[in-house]
């Protein structure tokens, strides 16, 4: 009740639209006025919403059980009041790490672009050191001279090539958390579809939707998805710590 008391007062002027019923959906001045007085006559009334004696009426004798009673009305009340908090903490750290995970993998993916070509030999530079060579050869034909064929034989490294350990490292490290970061954002996308899926209505009587749900329920807490969900921050921190220390190792190569 203080809260809606909390709302009504800090609710702006907004056009009134009509629902259904015909009553306004946006509270106006005039509207808000008159919800606040019937709202505190309610609780000058001892009514809460709470309450499930006031809030569904009694069954009928030896109908206490049926698809339709209070009972499962009332549980599918508290049901949806513990759902609404389990999802909306998971909601949270599910966004917050796609967001970061995201950011991450584009910004380790940068270095490894300028990494992994040194786990390679450089082309480039082997091409030119051929054509040189062939140069030296050309010349030294035209000119009638010996060819020292020592440096022809010996610059070709390609297939002796072998990268510095540090690159082995960093790119390992890098790769590593690369790796993680994906994995992170790849559970997060599955956690945001089991919790909405969790959290999808569904018709039929109260007791059918409050079977439903408690098979939903244990389901999720069979295949451990909340703590799944909190394991995911300590994913994300192991890749974060990945990445500095290939992060210190390529800076000490500088």
């Amino acid at each position: 009740m203080v809260q809606i008391l909390v709302h009504l007062l800090h609710a702006k002027d907004a056009v009134p639209e009509k629902s259904s019923l015909g009553y306004p959906k946006i509270v106006t001045p005039e509207v808000r006025e008159c919800l606040i007085t019937k709202t505190c006559a309610d609780i000058s009334q001892g009514y809460d919403p709470l309450d499930y004696e006031q809030k569904y009426p009694p069954d009928p004798i030896y109908e206490e059980a049926q698809p339709n009673s209070r009972v499962w009305r009332v549980c599918i009340d508290e049901f949806q009041i513990f759902d609404a908090d389990l999802a909306e903490d998971a909601r949270d750290t599910v966004d917050v790490l796609l967001v970061f995970a995201g950011l991450f993998s584009a910004v380790v993916t940068a270095f490894l672009i300028e990494t992994a070509a040194k786990l390679e030999p450089d082309y480039v530079q082997l091409s030119s050191s051929i054509l040189y060579e062939i140069l030296v050869v050309q010349r030294a034909f035209v000119n009638g001279s010996a060819v020292d064929l020592d440096p022809v034989v010996s610059s070709p490294n390609a297939l002796d090539f072998s990268p510095a350990h540090a690159q082995l490292w960093i790119n390992g490290l890098w790769y590593t958390s690369l790796s993680l970061s994906l994995i992170t954002a790849l559970v997060a996308v599955l956690a945001k579809q089991w919790l909405h899926q969790y959290m999808s209505m569904t018709s039929g009587t109260p007791l059918h939707r409050s079977l439903l749900r408690q098979f939903r329920y244990e389901g999720l807490q069979a295949w451990h998805v909340p703590l799944i969900i909190g394991l995911l921050p300590v994913l994300m921190h192991l890749s974060l710590g990945i990445f500095f220390i290939g992060l210190i190792i390529f800076l000490a190569q500088l």
